[in-house]
């Protein structure tokens, strides 16, 4: 299972460290928390979600660490999954990545950045239509029984192009290219990125903190913080399946969780490159922990942050030319959803949104590279177990699978122009929890299946951490299943989709 010569072990401690946060921080942490305000109503809870999805993120990252300690190959989580389970499971973790998870990531994340780039120059962000085609009246239900309407699995009124599209299909392509240099030039975008960007975070939590504060905020997030969350429309729905106050607040916590654990998403990726990290036995584990814990401290600091700047609760309806807008909407109302931005207009009405705008330009440019350097190298060791076209299982002189990056940016580039890579994204939360249980219980499989192998690095608190992972995870996705059904369900689809699929191109006969 050595990797072959092509690989070039050139990331180190800091690189690896800079991808596992480069990859998590995206636009997520500056939008999301004024969706979960909506549904759990009050601060307590709010950090309740946050602190909840960094337990899991870092508990996960702890389990994982032993597993790229034991195994540091290209592909890392497919390899865990295969040597726990056989391929088939691995097979479909990689195939459900690229059709959704890696591909709908870099779309979603790409279209972001152009659609901050359009606060500078409006002619380039997603508002400015080049293309309509209306009506194209694609719409796919499916009946849920305790829902009032079927639930939408496919609406697509109007078919339109934006010049943001056009930019993000530019960002793809541009990282796309600067990756099929080699790792050492994809490490270098990603490196000054990510230091970018987390100290543009930083400095939003150090405004928000303190010139941004507001005392009659502080005063409302400070008094009651447990009692919102039994008001909000999320409760209500839960409550008509499960008239229980406790067992309903449990499910819209769940719910709640869905955009947080997308923010701390990809710290996963690393382990996809292991193949060209130094010392991976160490690296990987040191880099796992590091760059979870560095970007769960900064989001839970983030929403401190916000929950000193603005009222949990604000009002819909507000005159943007009022003074003091930011501060009467709220946090559960700010503006386009932006939270991170609303603080930043405490500081400054004038710049606040530019400044914002930039950081989250930095952020998300340094995401797409590091979503776009390692996806690949997990098709990679599909295509080497003759499951994914063979050219990707092919390295150039510079040690990179240059066939999967473009087979990868030009999946994204159809997701992009199809619009509808945030549903997509929705629509594999439940997956994505599925596959991290899978490789986190791969760490019971593999201590009782491979008992004398090599563990420079052993899970810390196992068996009690992983285990609590592994039921936190279980009841999230039992509760996804209820209270978002349009999340959980066509998960299954597409997961499933996957398995005729692994058979054709086992088939020796089948194209590859």
């Amino acid at each position: 299972m050595s990797e072959p010569a092509g690989f070039r072990q050139q990331l180190g401690l800091f690189d690896a460290t800079m991808l596992v946060a480069g990859s998590m921080i995206g636009s997520g942490i500056f939008i999301v928390s004024c969706f979960i305000a909506q549904d759990v109503g009050s601060s307590g809870w709010l950090l309740v979600v946050w602190v909840l999805t960094g337990v899991l993120t870092i508990i996960g990252a702890l389990a994982v660490a032993e597993l790229a300690s034991m195994m540091p190959h290209a592909g890392g989580q497919y390899v865990f999954l295969r040597e726990a389970y056989g391929p088939l499971s691995a097979f479909l973790y990689g195939w459900t990545l690229f059709l959704v998870i890696q591909t709908g990531f870099i779309a979603a994340v790409s279209v972001a950045f152009a659609k901050f780039l359009g606060v500078f120059v409006p002619a380039l962000g997603t508002t400015h239509t080049l293309f309509e085609l209306p009506d194209t009246g694609v719409l796919l239900t499916l009946p849920v029984p305790w829902m009032d309407e079927p639930m939408k699995l496919i609406d697509r009124g109007n078919f339109t192009i934006t010049a943001g599209q056009l930019v993000a299909v530019g960002l793809a392509i541009v990282l796309t290219a600067i990756n099929c240099l080699g790792v050492r030039e994809g490490r270098l975008v990603q490196n000054v990125f990510t230091v970018s960007k987390i100290l543009g975070l930083g400095l939003l939590i150090v405004l928000g903190l303190t010139v941004a504060a507001h005392p009659d905020a502080f005063a409302q997030n400070t008094t009651h913080i447990w009692d919102g969350i039994t008001q909000t429309k999320a409760f209500d729905q839960a409550n008509k399946f499960a008239p229980w106050t406790p067992i309903a607040i449990v499910l819209v916590l769940s719910g709640a969780m869905v955009g947080a654990l997308f923010s701390a998403d990809a710290w996963n990726n690393v382990t996809f490159i292991a193949g060209e990290v130094k010392n991976p036995q160490r690296t990987l584990p040191w880099s796992l922990l590091l760059g979870t814990g560095l970007v769960i401290v900064l989001y839970i600091l983030a929403n401190l942050a916000y929950l000193s700047a603005l009222p949990m609760k604000g009002q819909a309806n507000v005159d943007p030319a009022m003074q003091n807008a930011s501060l009467l909407r709220g946090i559960d109302h700010a503006k386009d959803d932006r939270v991170g931005t609303a603080v930043l207009e405490r500081v400054s009405p004038r710049w606040g949104v530019m400044v914002m705008a930039a950081i989250i330009m930095i952020s998300t440019f340094g995401c797409v590279n590091g979503l776009t350097m390692m996806g690949p190298r997990l098709y990679y060791a599909m295509a080497k177990d003759g499951l994914f076209f063979s050219a990707v299982g092919r390295l150039t002189k510079h040690g990179v699978p240059v066939a999967g990056l473009w087979l990868q940016c030009g999946w994204s580039i159809v997701l992009v122009f199809s619009g509808s890579y945030n549903e997509l994204l929705d629509y594999i939360i439940f997956a994505a929890l599925l596959f991290y249980v899978l490789t986190v219980a791969a760490v019971f499989v593999l201590r009782k299946r491979l008992p004398d192998a090599p563990r420079p690095y052993k899970a810390w608190g196992y068996p009690v951490l992983p285990a609590l992972y592994i039921m936190l995870c279980a009841t999230i996705m039992l509760s996804l299943l209820i209270v978002k059904p349009v999340y959980s369900w066509p998960s299954f689809i597409i997961v499933l989709a996957g398995i005729p699929v692994y058979f054709l191109w086992r088939n020796p006969q089948a194209p590859g």
